[in-house]
C-alpha cells in the first residue's frame, strides 16, 4: 500500500522568491520533498536544506508537477503556508492535579480548554512538556534535527508520585526520555509545580538533587506554585502555598544553590517571584539567576525589570537635562537643603496591574515622581473576581474586572495596561472584552504597554503617550549616557 502523503496547502509566495521563480502559486499544495511526505515544519525546514532538490507541487486543478531545485545549501523556498506548523498540534493526555485549564469556567472560547503537550511546541514557544504521549519516533526526531531547548514539566522525579500528579499510569516510564535526551546532548530546562504537602519538602530535595546530575545540558529548574482558581468542584483537594510554605521551598532551593554553584558553576534551581513576595523576602541578586533563563515562567522578572528601571529612568532623566538645561531646578526642604527635581511637562497617567505586580509598579512609578513632581500617576491593583482572588498574575485580568473596578476612580489622561492582559497579537481580554469596549466604559484611552523597564520609563517620560487634543513627548531624540553608578533609591 501506498504511503499517505501529507499535503500543505501553500497561502502566500515570497516576492522575488525561488518560489515565485517557478510560477507556484498560492492555492497549490506541498506534496512532498524529494519524493518524501512532509511531516511538519520542522521536517520541511530540514529536507529543503541542501543544494539540490525536487519538489512535488499540486496545482488548483488537481495536476501535479516536480520541480528541480537548484540553490545555495541555506536559501529559503518563499512559500508560506496556510497551517505555518504544517501539522496539528498535540492534545495532553494526562489529567494533573494542579491543571490550571481544568480550572477554567464553562463559557469562554474552545481555544482556552486546549490542552497541549507538543514537544515541537516546546521549541517553537518554550510551551513545557510531560514527555508522556512520546513515542521513540518523536525522541529521534528531536535529536536528528537537534530541537533545543526542550523544556519538561518533570514535577517530581519520584515515578509513583508523577504518575499520580499527572493521573498517568505511563507518567513514572517517561521520566526515562529524559536521560536519553541527556545523552544526545539536548538542552532542557526543566520545571516542577509545586503542591504543598505533595511534591515539597523531601520529595522536592529529591527532584532537585536527581535533575542536577543534568547540568549543564540541563541548565535550570524552575520551582512554581500550582494556580488555583474557584472553579475548582471536583478536582483533587489542593490548598494554596503559605507563607511558611514559600519560606520553606525558599530554603531549600538557596540551600541547591550554593551546593551546585560550588560544583558546577551554575545556580540551577530557581523558586520563581511568586515564592519571594509570598515569603515577604527580597528578590536574589541578578548574578544568581544564571542569565534569566526562565523569565516566562515568572523566574527573575522582577529583579530583572527592576534593574531595567534603574537603568532607563537614570539615563533617560539624565538625557534629558543634558537637552534642557534649565529643566534642572532646586527647592529647599524644611531642614534649607537643596532638593533638586527637573520641571516637564505635566502629566496624570494610570497604571493598573495584577496584586503581584502592583507593588512594584507602584514603588518604580513614585521613584520617577520624587524627581519629577508634575508627573502623578495612579498604581491600581485589580483584584482576580473572574477566577478567584488566589489568581494574582496581570496576565489573567480580564476586562470586565478592570472595568468594574476603575469606573469613578480617578484614571488620568491615559490608563496604562500591560500587553500580558491581552490576547496574543491582538486587542482582547481573555474574556473577549475588547479595548475599546473598555476605553468606553471607562471614559478613558487605553495605552498597552510591553514588559519591559524601558518601555516603563518611556511611559513615565510621555514618550508616544497620545491623548486626545494633546501629545506628550520629548521633542528632542535624547542621547544615549553611559549612566554612571548611584546609590539605589
Amino acid at each position: 500500500m501506498a504511503e499517505k502523503k501529507n499535503v500543505h496547502l501553500i497561502a502566500k509566495i515570497e516576492h522575488n522568491s525561488i518560489a515565485e521563480r517557478l510560477g507556484i502559486k498560492p492555492g497549490d499544495a506541498l506534496v512532498s520533498v524529494n519524493g518524501e511526505s512532509v511531516e511538519d515544519v520542522f521536517d520541511y525546514r530540514y529536507r529543503i536544506m541542501t543544494t539540490g532538490l525536487t519538489l512535488e507541487i499540486r496545482k488548483k486543478d488537481g495536476t501535479e508537477i516536480s520541480y528541480d531545485v537548484k540553490k545555495k545549501e541555506f536559501d529559503d523556498l518563499g512559500l508560506e503556508f496556510e497551517n505555518s506548523f504544517m501539522s496539528e498540534y498535540r492534545s495532553c493526555s494526562n489529567k494533573c492535579i494542579f491543571c490550571f485549564i481544568d480550572q477554567m469556567p464553562p463559557g469562554m472560547r474552545p481555544t482556552l480548554y486546549f490542552k497541549d503537550d507538543d514537544t515541537r511546541l516546546s521549541f517553537l514557544q518554550g510551551n513545557y512538556v510531560t514527555l508522556t504521549n512520546m513515542k521513540d519516533k518523536d525522541i529521534e526526531r528531536i535529536i536528528k534535527y537537534h530541537l533545543a531547548p526542550i523544556n519538561v514539566s518533570v514535577h517530581t522525579t519520584n515515578p509513583e508520585l508523577r504518575e499520580k500528579m499527572l493521573h498517568n499510569r505511563f507518567a513514572g516510564k517517561a521520566l526515562a526520555l529524559i536521560d536519553r535526551l541527556y545523552e544526545a546532548g539536548i538542552e532542557m530546562n526543566a520545571q516542577v509545580v509545586l503542591c504543598p504537602d505533595i511534591n515539597d519538602g523531601d520529595e522536592l530535595r529529591r527532584t532537585i538533587s536527581d535533575l542536577s546530575k543534568y547540568v549543564p545540558t540541563m541548565p535550570s529548574l524552575s520551582i512554581v506554585p500550582c494556580g488555583l482558581t474557584k472553579y475548582r468542584e471536583g478536582l483533587y483537594p489542593l490548598r494554596a502555598v503559605t507563607k511558611e510554605d514559600a519560606c520553606n521551598v525558599i530554603d531549600i532551593v538557596e540551600e541547591f544553590q550554593k551546593k551546585i554553584f560550588k560544583e558546577k558553576g551554575l545556580h540551577f534551581v530557581h523558586a520563581s517571584d511568586e515564592f519571594y513576595i509570598t515569603a515577604g523576602r527580597k528578590m536574589p541578586e541578578e548574578e544568581r539567576y544564571d542569565g534569566y533563563l526562565q523569565l516566562e515562567n515568572g523566574v527573575g522578572m522582577i529583579r530583572l525589570m527592576e534593574n531595567e528601571v534603574k537603568d532607563a529612568m537614570r539615563e533617560s532623566l539624565k538625557a534629558y537635562v543634558k537637552r534642557h538645561p534649565l529643566a534642572l531646578k532646586h527647592k529647599k526642604d524644611e531642614k534649607g537643603r537643596k532638593r533638586f527635581y527637573i520641571d516637564m511637562p505635566k502629566r496624570e497617567y494610570s497604571f493598573a496591574t495584577g496584586k503581584l505586580a502592583a507593588p512594584y509598579i507602584r514603588k518604580y512609578a513614585e521613584w520617577f515622581m520624587k524627581y519629577v513632581p508634575n508627573a502623578k500617576f495612579h498604581v491600581y491593583e485589580i483584584r482576580n473576581d473572574f477566577f478567584g482572588e488566589l489568581i494574582t498574575v496581570a496576565g489573567l485580568v480580564t476586562g470586565g474586572d478592570l472595568m468594574k473596578q476603575l469606573k469613578g476612580r480617578p484614571l488620568g489622561m491615559q490608563l496604562v495596561l500591560p500587553s500580558c492582559m491581552f490576547r496574543s497579537g491582538e486587542e482582547v481580554f481573555l474574556d473577549d472584552v475588547t479595548k475599546s469596549e473598555a476605553e468606553t466604559t471607562l471614559q478613558v484611552p487605553i495605552h498597552i504597554v510591553k514588559s519591559g523597564g524601558q518601555d516603563l520609563v518611556d511611559v513615565f517620560m510621555g514618550r508616544g503617550m497620545e491623548t486626545k487634543g494633546h501629545t506628550f513627548h520629548n521633542p528632542y531624540e535624547l542621547d544615549r549616557l553611559n549612566p554612571k553608578e548611584t546609590k539605589d533609591e
